[in-house]
């Protein structure tokens, strides 16, 4: 097993240690941002926060390179909650379970790691810290509420940062250089119900969806993985058509900007059908077994038969909902012209949740071309109001448009084969960065984001690559000494 405590980037883990001591969700980011405020102090670096709650901490030139442009270290400090439905977890009280594995990487312990963006705070914190190393003026930016709505970021003001070069560190790809990003748009959907008594002679089911991988919405979009949302409804549309199946209650999902990996449904069958449902049930699990049997080997489909629900959904309510769900866009809409590879438009479907005579459907779009992602609003819109539902678009957020020209980035292509003996990939990538609101903010910032290798962020699967940990703590380190002069 690798000792941290040997390698080069032993404070990026000593600092990440402390991260994961500290709960730290999105939008309950008050007891870590108190600990860096406090351990800034300790450690005599200058820091403070502005109105929203981003730290700002900046450290001088060492000595010789007071010449150098400023350079601004970022990443975002709250992390994506998410554990297995077996897991006792508080993440508004408990500890991440860090675990150093014998296979090189580091994991939680059933939940997210919250190394998406631990480890590039814990990179910010290490130089910020470090008495050793050789660079120009240095800001570090660390922003809140990055995950669930870039909180942080839409709300940083002009003028609070002085640097003139911009180092994303929330990448996870460790070897890429990206130079731009996705934007992205909320859709919220609220459709109405009305229950009625259930009908006599019904049995209950409790079908549940559980095992399925998820993950990054914008990341892992492309690999084919199960919508469990666009699962269940699949399997109650047939339901519905064969088995005269009512629905009571649904709840699938937890997060917009993650890929669905539960789902939930208590529904109603008549007796006589129940044999025909059991069996209709044990079908659609065969045919999502080989369907996703490359991505998905581990999804699992039941139903559970409970006590008949005293209620169900109106016949006209339920039909309209599982529609409405079954004419949403979900996935990849369209790939990249201009980069091979590069998802260009997507939608993730993410909640749906029945509650007090509303199902609400929400969606994360994204596209890095701004007409594209309206025009899946767009889309979304006359499908809410073909079912007569309210729907809200909210949370837009910019891209960010490659410059291939960047003074940075030839800087970071030279430095990096200058260690490792190979040219980076140079990629845009198809999730929000930061980097698309900040430009907004301060368009002379010449911008790159980068970082180590982090696989299945934003579902418990998450882990991070240790060596490429080390790699990346290095290249920081090398990038800082080269930043051009003014």
């Amino acid at each position: 097993m690798i000792d941290l405590s040997k390698l080069d980037s032993k404070l990026v883990w000593e600092n990440f240690k402390q991260i994961c001591a500290i709960p730290h969700p999105s939008k309950h980011e008050g007891k870590i941002t108190a600990f860096l405020m406090q351990w800034a102090k300790e450690h005599n670096v200058e820091a403070r926060q502005d109105a929203i709650g981003n730290i700002i901490m900046r450290k001088p030139a060492t000595p010789g390179m007071e010449n150098r442009k400023m350079a601004i270290l970022q990443g975002h400090i709250d992390m994506v909650p998410q554990k297995n439905s077996d897991k006792k977890h508080d993440f508004l009280t408990d500890p991440i379970e860090m675990r150093v594995c014998e296979d090189g990487w580091v994991r939680a312990n059933g939940t997210t790691l919250g190394a998406d963006d631990g480890i590039g705070v814990a990179a910010a914190m290490s130089v910020m810290q470090s008495d050793n190393l050789v660079h120009g003026p240095l800001e570090a930016l660390i922003t809140v509420d990055e995950e669930t709505g870039m909180t942080g970021a839409s709300n940083l003001k002009a003028g609070e940062l002085e640097g003139d070069i911009f180092l994303n560190m929330d990448s996870e790809t460790e070897g890429e250089l990206y130079v731009g990003c996705a934007g992205g748009l909320d859709a919220t959907i609220e459709v109405p119900y009305k229950l009625t008594a259930t009908p006599a002679g019904m049995k209950g089911y409790h079908i549940e969806f559980t095992g399925f991988k998820g993950g990054h919405s914008g990341m892992d979009i492309d690999l084919g993985r199960a919508n469990t949302n666009k699962l269940m409804n699949r399997l109650l549309y047939k339901a519905t058509a064969e088995c005269g199946m009512r629905l009571t209650d649904i709840n699938g999902g937890s997060l917009r900007n993650a890929i669905p990996r539960e789902a939930f449904a208590t529904v109603a069958v008549p007796a006589d059908k129940a044999a025909a449902f059991e069996a209709l049930v044990a079908h659609f699990t065969a045919t999502v077994k080989n369907e996703f049997a490359a991505t998905e080997p581990e999804g699992s489909i039941v139903a559970k038969a409970v006590e008949a629900p005293a209620q169900v959904m109106e016949l006209a309510c339920q039909k309209n909902i599982i529609n409405t769900v079954y004419a949403m866009p979900n996935g990849v809409l369209r790939m990249s012209d201009s980069m091979k590879g590069l998802v260009e438009t997507s939608s993730n479907l993410a909640i749906v949740k029945s509650e007090n005579g509303i199902v609400t459907i929400m969606c994360l779009l994204r596209s890095s071309v701004d007409s594209a992602k309206e025009a899946v609003g767009e889309r979304m819109t006359a499908v809410a109001e073909m079912a007569g539902a309210k729907i809200s678009l909210t949370g837009a957020y910019p891209g960010w448009k490659p410059n291939m020209e960047s003074p940075i980035l030839k800087t970071m292509m030279a430095t990096y084969k200058k260690l490792f003996g190979k040219e980076p990939e140079i990629k845009a990538i198809h999730a929000g960065l930061e980097c698309g609101l900040l430009g907004g903010v301060y368009p002379n910032w010449d911008m790159i984001s980068f970082g180590p290798t982090i696989m299945h962020p934003h579902s418990p699967d998450e882990k991070v690559n240790i060596e490429s940990v080390d790699r990346f703590w290095k290249f920081l380190v090398e990038t800082l000494a080269n930043i051009p002069v003014k």
